[in-house]
Order: C-alpha cells, then structure tokens, then sequence
C-alpha cells in the first residue's frame, strides 16, 4: 500500500507548502494549475500511478476540484481502482463503499467548492466591468509584439510550419493563428 499525495495551487506564484505537511507520503504529486477542469498533467499521472489498496490524500476538496461532477469523477475512478481517497481538511475518506451520510457529504462540500469558484468569477466580472468603465482595463498584454506578428508572417510565408513558429516565440498555435489575422 501506498501513500500517494496531491497538491495543487492555482498558479506558478503561489505555494503548495500549506498543504500536506503532517501527512506522510511514499510519492507526492504537484499541479500548478487552475481546478476549474481535470486537466492537470500531474492529477492524471498520480490517478495512473495509483493502485489498488493504495490512498490517495488531497488537502481538501477544493484541491481536487471545483466542480461537483469534476470531484465525484475523480473519487469514483480512483475508488473503481480500488483506491481510497483521503481528504485531510474535512477529514473524510471514500472508499467505493461509502455510507449515504459521506455521498451526502462530498455532494454537499462539493457543491460549496463550486459556489466558491463561481463567486470568485462573479466578483472577476464585476471588478473588470467597473474597472472598463473607468478606462482602466485594457485586457491582457499580446503575446506577441507589433514586430514579432510582422516576423511570423515572414516565416509563414516562407513556409515554415504554424507549431515551429509556435515553438519559436514560445506561444501556443492559436497565438499564431491570430497573429496571421
């Protein structure tokens, strides 16, 4: 059996010391990502490295996920594998084996891990909203400058492929498409 612990912080400024330091763990697993979906290249190499009879510990709830289908997906494929999830903060384990009063507990503090995020977006949309009206808000910088967009249609013109001037600014494909238009 192992112990298999889970950190996530939303973003690279943030630190994941916090979490997990009473627990003892054989193999640690750190996402420096948003929680709004499951695409974390560390949650999904620590669900492939888990194994039957294994835990799985996660600081809280909201560590794992934002949402209550995105958090009861999780839980369930790792109990599928036969591996108990552990979340230290509310102090609850599921197993695939669970009572009626922990279903009802990880709905419920699901659920209160979703409105949390979808008050922090609310409050988001009105700081950008009064901020715009003030002229304040300009949006995100380009990712691209007025001389590198000029430098990609050069490139793209003389055939070089869109994910090799992708590689070569060190932004994503879409960054290109929209530098092209």
């Amino acid at each position: 059996m192992s112990v298999i612990g889970y950190q996530r912080v939303s973003s690279y400024g943030q630190n994941e010391e916090r979490q997990l330091t009473d627990v003892d763990v054989d193999e640690m697993f750190t996402d420096k990502a948003s929680g709004k979906d499951t695409n974390r290249p560390q949650l999904s190499a620590a669900i492939r490295y888990a194994r039957k009879g294994d835990v799985f510990v996660v600081h809280s709830m909201d560590r794992l996920a934002r949402n209550i289908v995105d958090l009861r997906g999780i839980v369930e494929e790792l109990n599928t594998k036969g591996v108990a999830v552990r979340f230290v903060k509310e102090s609850l384990t599921f197993t695939g084996e669970d009572s009626a009063m922990n279903n009802l507990l990880l709905n419920m503090l699901g659920a209160v891990a979703e409105f949390e995020r979808s008050l922090i977006k609310e409050r988001q949309r009105e700081g950008i909203a009064i901020a715009k009206t003030k002229g304040k808000y300009k949006g995100r910088k380009p990712s691209l400058s007025q001389q590198q967009v000029q430098e990609v249609k050069a490139l793209k013109e003389s055939g070089m492929a869109i994910a090799e001037i992708a590689r070569r600014y060190n932004v994503s494909r879409p960054s290109i498409y929209r530098a092209l238009d």
